[in-house]
């Protein structure tokens, strides 16, 4: 979910369909979507089919043309049928009004079920957490494989590999705070050279050994698996690598639109890739020795520090993708009530999709730097990538299955029919992955593991804490009856009581009329709902509701992809008829002390991991964009 780009949020892209554009507009999607989805996936052949020969077995001694050939069908055809037809014909349509990714899919599913919706959620909490071990994993191989070009110059500056990328990791986690929109405007056309040039390097190579050609026989690829066993599902395992960056083709779909993600991938992105796959198998082919890092052997001598400087920003542009993609998930994960409230910073006035999570971009640096310093070399890592991004895929193909089924309205016998070959194809490659697990396959593992404890425990957590709290109110249609019967003394102005259930009488104002003994002029009962879509129309923003003389309630509708900013919302109320004045109102809210109970719904461990977790959250006033000079908190102890 990638938000380093998001001018198409403006447009009538977000809609996913590309069809509204004008031709200006939509090369300009098309390059920003070759900048920023594609920069994962671009840069796999830096060590994709170099992991998948080795673990097929193949040395400068024995890669026999076979062993190549067989490697390559796998790889060209995992780009065919992964990426090409299951993302880029069929999900690309599943959108959550215009919206992609894995959350928003898991969002239009729960909602085509309704009640029944809990597995889903389930899914959605898996794919997730598996996404943020993507998150840390991407940066370290992507720039450690890059910088690694340089010991090909001199093995002089082998030392140098683990402290360059450490340096280049820690400046781009330090410019995340000042917002991508800059740097954005560079990512399209860098990539598009990028593109151009591992394509325009494989075509000698490729002249010299036609024969590499024979590749898209799936022949080779069917039976490379069946001649080679347990080698067969290693290798691909390896072949995946290949193919990671496809979900980004999906999460980025509000970004750009469905026809210009389409159109790049088909004309630009996807025979790229190919040549580049088929040139690295030629020079493998013609000289065996060059197994030993092949992309950058492809060059010429003189070319090749400018090609590790070319690498290096493209895998800092793919980094970036991730990055940014973790973002918009944590907001969105936050939205849908799976995390706690973080601080959310907007760096782009003109965009809304241009945030910053310092909470999290602080994890993800420490997380990257322990991997970089933990394996210290590509390849070694290549064994941790890989699980998260195939487990990833698995829960996409499901919930896929359900959106299909329930809002596509296709028979379930058809959606199985369409969805069940690749999830098949998925969970081999998830099986294979899992051969990786004692290799270094379990650090994504425990990264998605950790993050999906957070999210459920949160979630159930939250769930539990409504419930208590609800049984302790009073409903408010029984409150007014008792203040008209007795009315406490009025003063003049405006309270705003913040609740999450407006049919009882808050917290806060319970505590106010017990300890103040007074009541404001106009009182309102504020609720803020999140909806199942990324974003609600302006015109749905507020609703309001006179609830007898002295109470009335608003509510305010946002989309979970967007950040809630109650002042801006309440200047639509105005307009609706709400006369207030910003100056003379107070906003009540209750900050609660939380305490693990005798007897809760959760272990002991639980609550307090909760109570950690509440602890921790950014305040509400920060995150609901309150005046902080207009909030009175009201402070409770609650059990749990």
């Amino acid at each position: 979910m990638t938000d380093t780009t998001s001018a198409a949020a403006e447009t009538p892209a977000a809609n996913g369909h590309g069809e509204t554009h004008s031709t200006a507009s939509f090369k300009g999607l098309m390059l920003g979507s070759i900048g920023v989805v594609y920069g994962d996936i671009g840069t796999s052949p830096l060590y994709a089919f170099r992991e998948a020969v080795t673990a097929a077995g193949a040395t400068a001694a024995t890669a026999s043309t076979q062993a190549v050939l067989g490697v390559l069908s796998l790889i060209l055809w995992a780009l065919i049928v992964v990426v090409t037809l299951k993302y880029v014909v069929i999900l690309l349509r599943a959108d959550n009004n215009g919206e992609g990714g894995t959350l928003a899919l898991m969002a239009l599913a729960q909602r085509a079920l309704g009640t029944s919706g809990g597995v889903v959620v389930l899914l959605g909490i898996i794919s997730g957490a598996l996404f943020y071990g993507d998150a840390v994993i991407t940066p370290a191989l992507s720039v450690l494989s890059a910088v690694e070009g340089i010991k090909l110059a001199t093995s002089a500056l082998d030392h140098y590999v683990v402290p360059i990328t450490i340096v280049i990791l820690v400046a781009l986690f330090a410019v995340q705070s000042r917002g991508t929109a800059r740097v954005a405007a560079f990512f399209g056309p860098i990539m598009c050279i990028w593109f151009a040039v591992i394509a325009v390097a494989a075509l000698p190579l490729i002249a010299q050994q036609p024969s590499v050609l024979l590749a898209f026989n799936p022949v080779y690829a069917v039976s490379f698996l069946l001649n080679h066993g347990i080698i067969g599902l290693i290798t691909l395992g390896a072949v995946f690598l290949a193919v990671t960056g496809a979900e980004a083709l999906y999460a980025d779909l509000g970004h750009f639109g469905k026809r210009p993600i389409q159109t790049a991938w088909l004309f630009l992105v996807l025979p790229s890739l190919a040549l580049n796959y088929l040139g690295q198998g030629a020079l493998v082919i013609g000289n065996p020795h060059t197994i030993e890092n092949p992309f950058f052997l492809m060059f010429p001598e003189w070319a090749l520090v400018p090609m590790v400087v070319l690498a290096t920003v493209a895998t800092v542009i793919a980094s970036q993708a991730v990055i940014t993609g973790a973002y918009s998930l944590t907001r969105q994960a936050i939205q849908l009530g799976l995390l706690p409230r973080f601080e959310i910073t907007h760096t782009s006035e003109a965009h809304s999709g241009q945030i910053y999570i310092p909470r999290v971009n602080t994890l993800l640096l420490v997380g990257v730097l322990m991997l970089v310093m933990m394996f210290r070399s590509s390849s070694s890592l290549a064994s941790a990538y890989g699980i998260s991004v195939t487990g990833t895929m698995v829960v996409t193909a499901m919930m896929g299955f359900v959106v299909i089924w329930k809002v596509w309205r296709w028979s379930s016998f058809a959606a199985a029919a369409l969805i069940l070959p690749f999830l098949a194809i998925d969970l081999t490659f998830l099986t294979a992955n899992l051969l990786k697990v004692f290799e270094g396959g379990w650090v994504p593992l425990a990264l998605g593991g950790a993050v999906m404890l957070l999210m459920y425990t949160w979630r159930r957590g939250s769930r539990l804490l409504y419930e208590k709290s609800h049984r302790q109110e009073i409903p408010l249609t029984d409150l007014i009856t008792m203040l008209e019967k007795k009315p406490p003394q009025r003063v003049p102005g405006t309270a705003v009581f913040l609740t999450s259930n407006p049919d009882y009488a808050p917290t806060a104002l319970m505590h106010s009329l017990k300890h103040y003994k007074v009541l404001h002029q106009k009182n309102v009962i504020l609720t803020i709902e999140i909806a199942s879509t990324p974003r609600v129309d302006i015109a749905e923003r507020v609703r309001l509701e006179d609830v007898g003389e002295m109470f009335s309630k608003v509510t305010l509708k946002f989309g979970f992809m967007e950040s809630p900013n109650v002042p801006k919302a309440l200047a639509i109320a105005r307009k609706l008829g709400w006369q207030f004045d910003i100056m003379s109102t107070s906003f009540f809210l209750s900050r609660r002390a939380l305490k693990p109970a005798a007897q809760s719904g959760m272990p002991r461990w639980q609550d307090h991991l909760f109570i950690g977790m509440s602890r921790s959250a950014n305040d509400a006033t920060d995150y609901f964009q309150i005046p902080t000079g207009r909030v009175v908190e009201v402070g409770t102890q609650v059990t749990i």
